[in-house]
């Protein structure tokens, strides 16, 4: 997975603030816009790239576009970042022991 896009997208403090708003569950893109002080266009904007990153998908009903969060992505993006907790918790251990392998 590349999270060249994922990144781009968590970056932005309006587009962390989008996907919080709906870990609470779908929302339309008007009750999003509701949410700040900024046009439409801005807001839409801010979704395309939340889409692009694949972290928002979008479900189409009649005239109105609701989205949800793709909990996918963010789970990737858990384990990813396990790695690196993994490999913190060996290096910590690692250096309370001497030359020798003794603590």
């Amino acid at each position: 997975m590349a999270f060249q896009d994922t990144f781009k997208a968590l970056s932005d403090p309006v587009r962390r603030e989008i996907l919080f708003l709906l870990k609470d569950g779908r929302k339309s893109a008007g009750d999003i816009a509701a949410n700040f002080d900024m046009t439409q266009a801005t807001v839409s904007y801010h979704l395309s790239v939340l889409k692009k990153a694949d972290l928002v998908q979008e479900t189409r009903k009649a005239n109105f576009i609701y989205y949800d969060l793709n909990t996918s992505v963010f789970e990737d993006l858990m384990l990813y970042f396990a790695q690196f907790k993994d490999a913190a918790s060996d290096n910590t251990s690692q250096q309370g022991e001497n030359e020798d392998g003794k603590k």
